[in-house]
């Protein structure tokens, strides 16, 4: 993907409302992605004034700018978008959900076991007390 300065800002925000460093929002491979849905869904003023406001107290921003941050870190951490029409932007946004990464998980039913893995038995570990 090539990296445009509405890109590089984007990203650079997408940084302080998620709390991760560029490498691991560009690894998703979702950064255009999200720009794009991000544009649809906010409007393109509305979204050059967020991005403006990158670097900035994010604490001082209006009503109407901080319901768009809500929604922007929601989309990175569920890979969805929220509101009245809520919608998943796609199976690999699901998987790619920073949500996984923040609790060190993969997202279930996002990475088979491998061939074989149904002949193993279940971890013990996770065994109803008395069931021994």
């Amino acid at each position: 993907m090539q990296t445009t300065d509405e890109t590089a800002d984007f990203t650079a925000l997408s940084q302080e409302l998620t709390g991760f460093d560029e490498a691991t929002l560009r690894g998703t491979g979702l950064t255009g992605t999200y720009l794009a849905v991000a544009a649809e869904q906010l409007g393109p003023d509305r979204l050059r004034r967020l991005l403006e406001a990158t670097g900035g107290p994010l604490g001082e921003l209006d009503d109407d700018l901080r319901d768009a941050a809500r929604a922007l870190t929601h989309l990175w951490y569920t890979g969805s978008w929220p509101g009245p029409s809520p919608f998943v932007v796609s199976a690999r946004a699901y998987a790619e959900g920073l949500v996984w990464k923040a609790a060190g998980l993969t997202a279930p039913a996002t990475a088979p076991g491998g061939y074989g893995s149904w002949a193993d038995s279940p971890s013990t570990s996770h065994s109803r007390k008395g069931s021994r």
